[in-house]
């Protein structure tokens, strides 16, 4: 679900046509809110100039870890939910069909997922703002601090662990004898449809050939014309 670390770097603000774009994709509202806070943000780092650094806090360090990390248990859940039941279905389906490797079939439902995890990842970030956790009270130079950005990129990290491995709740609704005789079935059907068609081609072939040895007159003189 397109939600992981190395989206930040891909998405800082370091040139003027990156920030108009944010900004252009902003509702007025929002511009109006982030203005505010960046003059205020900009107010405090000019006080605090001359002032040394305060260290982080344990209770600053767990907020800065929850707050990025309850986002992204629900895009590992998704994620990792959505690929195995999709990957599931498409193996025991038209995976049979088309006749993919297990891999193959793995990939289509990660493809799958990934275009879910465009939709949602609204919706995730939503709920995870209608918990109610608060972001870290942190001033402008303890933003900046190194401890900040280990413990932001840390908390995603321990989501999207823990996000996968509940994502991976449909492994116990799946019976693999229900699914190998699925896919026998599907395999058996398939090869009737093949059978099938050979008999209707060779029924068809045994047909031009009769016509052809009761009425070869009326052949020679269709080519012939």
């Amino acid at each position: 679900m397109g939600t992981h670390g190395g989206k930040d770097r891909k998405e800082r603000l370091n040139s003027p046509k990156r920030a108009k774009e944010f900004v252009y994709r902003l509702h007025p509202e929002d511009r109006v809110c982030l203005l505010r806070e960046l003059q205020q943000f900009e107010s405090e780092a000019i006080a605090q100039e001359t002032q040394e650094p305060t260290p982080l806090t344990s209770a600053q360090m767990r907020n800065i870890l929850l707050h990025n990390g309850i986002p992204f248990v629900g895009f590992g859940f998704l994620d990792n939910a959505i690929m195995i039941a999709a990957g599931t279905q498409i193996e025991v389906s038209i995976g049979v069909t088309l006749g993919i490797s297990t891999m193959a079939a793995a990939a289509l439902g990660n493809l799958v997922s990934d275009l879910a995890g465009l939709g949602l990842a609204g919706y995730v970030e939503a709920l995870a703002a209608k918990l109610g956790l608060q972001g870290p009270d942190l001033t402008p130079k303890q933003a900046d601090m190194w401890q900040t950005r280990v413990s932001a990129h840390l908390g995603k990290a321990i989501g999207v662990f823990i996000g996968c491995v509940l994502g991976m709740f449909p492994l116990f609704f799946i019976n693999e004898d229900d699914e190998d005789k699925q896919k026998s079935e599907e395999i058996t059907r398939s090869n009737q449809l093949s059978a099938n068609h050979r008999a209707s081609f060779n029924q068809s072939q045994h047909e031009i050939q009769g016509s052809l040895i009761l009425y070869p007159n009326t052949y020679i003189s269709a080519e012939e014309h």
